[in-house]
């Protein structure tokens, strides 16, 4: 595919199901994109989240694929030939070696886990924990509601709210969470149906159980070690399978945000560098 914009490299921090939205608008508008991730992601939803790679080497996600890179070179290769690359670097060193144009926080650790304004032209982050004009230059709202993908150049995001949003009237009791600390192991698939009071996992001999009939929409990896209460997993209750191969709207209405924060800011660049000349 042609890059419409090849000189403007974005490094995206993190691709769980909303980072994989960010990446993948971004690579289908024309833009070369690299993704550093942790050596174990703790991503639930696994079939929309490019942090895959990292554990099954590649995933598509609606016609888009991101390879897991194993050096800097590779990434260079991987991004001639159109693909994602994925590095594990959780000291983010990619950065000081690409040089990106873009930096985009998508950790969602609700807290700014060490994203500095100066790390690149322009520094976008999600979601709650950041200051624009202080440890980054725009944010995008995560909160479900009237300003879910918004870009705030002037104001942080809505405080975290600790609940998740309303999928099928269910909420809080949507997500699966950890009774023990302990390795997951799986014993449903990603989309497969499951009926209230089925065991979906187990954790350190201690069962996950369906809190209602769905469809399981996600679950961690098999064998990454949790704490109790983590969350690790997720059930629909509208029990569509293909919503567990596709992405979000949630997603995609952030992927949205990014996008138009990086086509302003190369417009107010270019529009800036005609003034000068």
């Amino acid at each position: 595919m042609m890059l419409l914009f090849p000189n403007t490299l974005i490094h995206l921090k993190g691709a769980g199901d909303l980072g994989t939205g960010v990446a993948w608008r971004l690579h289908r508008a024309g833009f070369p994109v690299i993704i550093t991730e942790l050596a174990q992601p703790m991503v639930v939803r696994r079939t929309v989240a490019f942090a895959s790679a990292v554990y099954d080497d590649a995933i598509t996600v609606e016609g888009v694929t991101a390879r897991r890179a194993e050096s800097f070179d590779d990434a260079q290769h991987l991004l001639a030939h159109g693909i994602i690359p994925v590095l594990v670097d959780p000291a983010t060193l990619a950065r000081e070696f690409f040089k990106p144009q873009v930096l985009i926080d998508a950790v969602m650790a609700k807290r700014n886990t060490g994203t500095l304004i100066d790390d690149a032209p322009l520094v976008i982050a999600l979601g709650p924990g950041f200051i624009p004009r202080v440890d980054c230059h725009a944010v995008i709202e995560t909160n479900r509601g009237h300003n879910l993908g918004r870009v705030l150049w002037d104001r942080s995001a809505e405080p975290n709210t600790g609940t998740p949003g309303e999928i099928g009237g269910k909420m809080r009791e949507r997500v699966l969470r950890a009774p023990a600390e302990g390795a997951v192991i799986g014993k449903k698939a990603i989309g497969e149906q499951v009926t209230r009071g089925e065991i979906i996992a187990e954790v350190n001999g201690q069962l996950v159980i369906a809190p209602f009939d769905g469809i399981l929409r996600g679950l961690v990896h098999d064998g990454i070690i949790v704490r109790a209460g983590m969350k690790i997993g997720d059930v629909d209750p509208r029990a569509q399978r293909e919503h567990c191969f596709t992405i979000s709207d949630k997603a995609l209405a952030i992927g949205g945000g990014v996008l138009e924060a990086v086509l302003m800011w190369i417009n107010r660049t270019r529009t800036s560098t005609d003034e000068r000349g």
